[in-house]
Formats: structure tokens, C-alpha cells, sequence
């Protein structure tokens, strides 16, 4: 495919402004940038480092932030980067570094922590380029991964979606794929509104003990052996069955398109609450709505990083963050479900319905329609 054709075919009436790829011989840096829409403000997005990362992923990721910032009604737009690379090599540090001096120019994007990055690593590219959210606290940042303000927004989606399936939150039991720092977080704070975490897994496999994970125990597991799959007590099983436990919620909280055409319908949990950006299909999910089974979008339930970018970038507190976060999830949650409800529409449908008819108003108002 031509890069022609590759940047064109995303094409709409909402965007992508920029699809920018980058080369650093020196460090092997591959990089991509999409700075989707920023017609609502700067684009705030993560920077995903992974071996398997495309301009698909990217832009599917950017578009998703975009819809996300106006769902949470933010005054940002939507942006994604993409380094293809291995987030444990030797000279990650300098691969980042390089990818911050090649988007130097690209003032409208703010870079966030994603998978594969963190704080550190927005702490290089603030040196390079004077911004970036998602900062150590040392640097004014409220550090995302520390507090959990990912998975505490999933929590409060998942409070309120339990409500529109008959299930009481309090003793739901949860199967939760992922156990790094947006899994971890939604582990603790699904812990404190009463569920049971029964499985849990990470990229070398999965542990599921009907009776009850503890946290703290899979928290020492994985730091002293490197996965949570070597917690002893409770079964092994391998990272594609977590999706298929008889469990009340499932949070996919780790990569996309985790849940497919082919594995769909093996999916038992009442309730799908998107920890992670786009880990379904669409079709997946539309035969999830048509099972019964009730999916909370990923720009709707995890928009508590990005919300708390917002609120670092104009200097908020941490206690300002988690009040923002859990104001505008449970509003936004109930809006989407009920719209949903109320059209006999997909919930993503719902939701994309909302933030592009924000991101179209705003292009109007502004005169770019």
C-alpha cells in the first residue's frame, strides 16, 4: 500500500488532521503521530510502544481520544502516537527521547503515558519539548499510573452499568485482563465498592481462583517472579479462557481487539466494562448487544487518565482529579445507557453519537463546516 493510500483511506468529516511517520537511524526509532481532530482544543493523547503497533491501531486510537475529550466534554481534541519498538529494550530511553524531538514542531498534540510508556518517559519528553501530561509529581504532574485514575473511572463506570443489568456491585464477580497500571488500579478500587476479583492475567498468562484473588499477594508475585500467572493459589489457565470464566463483569484492560467474531460468543460475564482502547470489534461488540450482554465503550469508561491530563495541564490537584473524573463518568455513563436504551442502539453507537455531534458543533462554531 502506498503511504499515499495509507494516510487517505481515514479521511472523513471529522478528520485526521496529521498522520506523520518518523525515522531515527541512530536509536531505530519508528514512529507514527496522529493528531486526529483539535478543533476543541490541543490533542491530548497516549504515546503505545509495542513491536506490533500500525497506523491503523494509531489512528483508530486518536479518533477513539477524540470522541473521548468531547464525551468527557474537555476542552482538547484527539491524538495518538505510535513507536514501533520493544518497551523493555536496552535504549528505550533514547528512542524516546528522539521520538519527542521529531513531533517538537507539532504544538498542537500533547503526549500522555500509554502502554508501553510512563511517567519517566513523559518526564524525557517535557525536557525536550516542553510538554507533555501524565508528569512525575517532582516535575507538577499528577502521576496517572500512581493514582489509578484510569481504573478508578472504570470503577465508576462499571457502579453505574450494574445498575442497568440487575446486578448489585457489591460480591459481582470480575475476571480482569491485564494486570498492569490501569488493571491494577481497576483491581483495587472494583475491590473497595465490594466485587470479587477472581482473575487476573498479564502477557505470560492468567490465574483464576472462583474463591477470590488478593491483592496485594499478586502484586508481590508479579514484581518477584514477572507474571501474575505464578500466584499459588488458584488455577493456571491461559490468557484467551479469562474472556470465557462465568463471571458477572469482564474488563479487557490491556490490548485491542481482544474480543472478536471468534471468540464472542464464549464470552459468559453479564457485563463488559472497556478498561482498554478498543479491545473489541465492532461486530463483536453488536453480537454482545445482541446477546444481552451489556458493553460500557472504552472513550466512556476510561477516560479517567485523559481527564486527569486535563486537569494537570491547567494545574489542577489530584483531589480535584478524582472528583472530576468520578462527576463526569457517572454522568456520561448514564447518558450513553440510557440513550442506548432509549433508540435500541449499540452503546458505542450511543456514544459516538454524542461526542461527534460536540466535536461537528465545535467545527461549525469555528467555521470548518
Amino acid at each position: 500500500m502506498s503511504i499515499e493510500k495509507s494516510m487517505f483511506q481515514y479521511a472523513d468529516e471529522i478528520g485526521p488532521e496529521k498522520i506523520i511517520y518518523m525515522h531515527d537511524p541512530q536509536t531505530g526509532l519508528k514512529g507514527i503521530l496522529v493528531v486526529d481532530n483539535t478543533i476543541r482544543g490541543p490533542a491530548i493523547g497516549g504515546i503505545r510502544m509495542a513491536p506490533d503497533v500500525t497506523t491503523d491501531e494509531v489512528f483508530r486510537l486518536a479518533r477513539a481520544m477524540t470522541f473521548k475529550n468531547a464525551a468527557a466534554e474537555i476542552p482538547h481534541g484527539g491524538g495518538k502516537g505510535g513507536i514501533i519498538g520493544d518497551p523493555t529494550a536496552p535504549n528505550k530511553y533514547a528512542i524516546i527521547r528522539a521520538y519527542a524531538r521529531a513531533i517538537k514542531s507539532i504544538t498542537e498534540y500533547i503526549p500522555g503515558p500509554d502502554m508501553g510508556t510512563d511517567e519517566r518517559c513523559m518526564a524525557i519528553i517535557y525536557d525536550e519539548i516542553g510538554r507533555a501530561c501524565g508528569l512525575p509529581r517532582e516535575l507538577g504532574g499528577i502521576p496517572l499510573d500512581e493514582i489509578g485514575a484510569t481504573g478508578y473511572g472504570v470503577a465508576c463506570a462499571s457502579e453505574v452499568a450494574c445498575q442497568y443489568v440487575q446486578l448489585d456491585i457489591n460480591g459481582a464477580t470480575v475476571a480482569i485482563e491485564g494486570f498492569g497500571n490501569v488493571g491494577k488500579a481497576a483491581f483495587r478500587f472494583m475491590e473497595e465498592k465490594g466485587a470479587k476479583i477472581v482473575a487476573v492475567s498479564d502477557s505470560k498468562g492468567a490465574i483464576y481462583n472462583m474463591k477470590g484473588l488478593n491483592y496485594e499477594k499478586l502484586v508481590k508475585v508479579k514484581q518477584a517472579t514477572g507474571s501474575v500467572k505464578n500466584y499459588d493459589d488458584g488455577k493456571m489457565i491461559g490468557n484467551k479462557e479469562l474472556f470465557e470464566l462465568p463471571v458477572d463483569i469482564l474488563i479487557p484492560g490491556a490490548r485491542p481487539d481482544v474480543i472478536t467474531v471468534e471468540n464472542v460468543n464464549n464470552v459468559k460475564a453479564k457485563l463488559v466494562v472497556e478498561a482498554a482502547n478498543i479491545p473489541a470489534t465492532l461486530e463483536a461488540e453488536r453480537i454482545l448487544h445482541n446477546r444481552g450482554i451489556l458493553v460500557v465503550p472504552d472513550f466512556i469508561a476510561n477516560a479517567g487518565g485523559v481527564i486527569t491530563g486535563a486537569v494537570e495541564c491547567r494545574h489542577g490537584t489530584e483531589s480535584e482529579a478524582f472528583k472530576v473524573i468520578k462527576e463526569k463518568i457517572v454522568r456520561n455513563t448514564k447518558k450513553v445507557l440510557d440513550l442506548s436504551k432509549d433508540q435500541g442502539i449499540l452503546p458505542r453507537t450511543a456514544a459516538e453519537k454524542i461526542a461527534k455531534e460536540r466535536v461537528l458543533k465545535a467545527m461549525e462554531y469555528r467555521g470548518r463546516r
